[in-house]
């Protein structure tokens, strides 16, 4: 392995290892919500919840639109991004696309968990903001260092999307 991979595989592993232990201590820690009867509670919780998952991508979008204001990147046809604007702009299509498998597969999840865990929907966006504010900082630093983050966010979403297809098979 070059030392390349071996950072990036050290990286994703403990991006992955602190994503598993972080949701499950935050699901054993968080009370299960109350009051969620039906299926259009759950999909409501879980929207609210989509909420804050958001927010890391919004500063993004705030943060590249106030660094092009303040530069010759103004005009993006002019293709005069720094390499911090360049990161930046990396770092916000790949929470885009994150944030889209995020929002259905917790929505999803949401109307499969047993109410009495409900609050791993809560888990899993805090673990997800937390991992996606990890990727854009390493990223910052070396393009290397955004390994943590990015494992930590898609094998979330991978996660999830294991558990929404086996409780789909399984319920059938």
């Amino acid at each position: 392995m070059r030392p390349e991979q071996k950072i990036v595989a050290i990286g994703a592993a403990s991006g992955v290892i602190g994503m598993v232990l972080t949701v499950w201590l935050l699901t054993t820690w968080l009370p299960a919500p109350v009051g969620i009867d039906t299926t259009a509670d759950r999909l409501a919780f879980a929207l609210r919840i989509n909420l804050i998952a958001v927010l890391p991508l919004f500063g993004m979008i705030i943060t590249i639109a106030n660094s092009r204001f303040l530069s010759e990147a103004i005009d993006p046809t002019r293709k005069a991004e720094n390499q911090r604007q360049i990161v930046d702009g990396r770092v916000a299509d790949n929470t885009l696309q994150q944030n889209f498998v995020f929002v259905i597969v917790s929505l999803t999840l949401a109307t499969l968990i047993p109410v009495t865990h409900l609050q791993v929907v809560w888990a899993c966006a805090v673990v997800f903001v937390i991992a996606r504010l990890v990727f854009w900082i390493g990223y910052r630093i070396h393009p290397l260092y955004r390994a943590p983050g990015m494992s930590g966010t898609a094998y979330l979403n991978l996660g999830m999307i294991l558990y929404v297809l086996y409780s789909m098979v399984t319920r059938s």
